[in-house]
């Protein structure tokens, strides 16, 4: 007989109250931050980690289907954020999650778009001509 297999649902962003009992050790689960809040930053973190990595794979289906996740999630955040502010700790974590998805942001972007630079410089040369 084959053992039951141990799955577990992770909280939904937004739902702090949607902590879990794990039918192995009858405990209940957390949510893992204090927030639902920092949930959709790190939803869209994870999200944004994923288009780098499927732009990376040059997936760019994959990057737009994830591209209009970030934009459902933004939107959550936006009216989650109205209902419950961060503490300071929090928004020193937030401030962390933001660095980190601009940095994907901007790599896929240079991935999206690798003629940017030489267009940069044709344009420099030309403006030496142009009067």
């Amino acid at each position: 007989m084959n053992a039951p297999v141990r799955t577990k649902r992770a909280a939904a962003p937004g739902n702090p109250s949607d902590a879990q009992t794990d039918p192995f050790t009858s405990r209940q689960e957390e949510p893992k931050m204090s927030t639902s809040v920092l949930s959709y930053y790190e939803a869209i973190e994870k999200a944004s980690a994923d288009m780098l990595s499927a732009a990376r794979c040059g997936d760019w289906d994959q990057v737009v289907k994830l591209e209009g996740a970030c934009v459902l999630l933004i939107s959550q955040l936006k009216q989650a954020a109205r209902e419950l502010p961060l503490a300071e700790d929090e928004a020193r974590v937030k401030s962390r999650i933001m660095q980190r998805i601009l940095l994907n942001d901007a790599e896929v972007r240079h991935l999206a778009e690798p003629w940017l630079p030489d267009l940069h410089r044709l344009m420099q040369g030309k403006s030496h001509t142009l009067h």
